[in-house]
């Protein structure tokens, strides 16, 4: 019994596999990064508005300075945690894209 000659596959199909084949190794895996994380840094206690010192009950000038000193301290308190608040979203951030940066691989890096 004589073994057929096989026949040469379809000119036709070797694009699609050349396609697929090429894909494989151009192709990059996605990174997905989790959006909005960094939020959670901040300590849950900031939600809270910072109160204004209490008026003066009495009325000689050294309450009101007294007033006007705490009130400054609390303005000091509130303006300071905006501040620390952006620095921990940059750091956090800054943070996140250096960890995408490293995760990426070269082509070189695929074997």
């Amino acid at each position: 019994m004589q073994s057929g000659k096989h026949p040469a596959p379809p000119r036709r199909w070797i694009l699609p596999f050349a396609m697929l084949a090429l894909s494989a190794c151009a192709a990059a895996p996605p990174i997905a990064a989790t959006p909005g994380a960094c939020s959670s840094l901040l300590p849950e206690a900031w939600r809270d508005p910072v109160p204004g010192a209490p008026l003066p009950t009495g009325e000689t000038v050294g309450d009101w300075i007294r007033f006007s000193d705490a009130q400054t301290g609390q303005l000091d308190k509130a303006n300071d945690r905006t501040a620390t608040a952006i620095g921990i979203m940059e750091r956090c951030e800054e943070r996140d894209r250096a960890a995408i940066a490293s995760a990426r691989k070269k082509w070189w890096q695929a074997w």
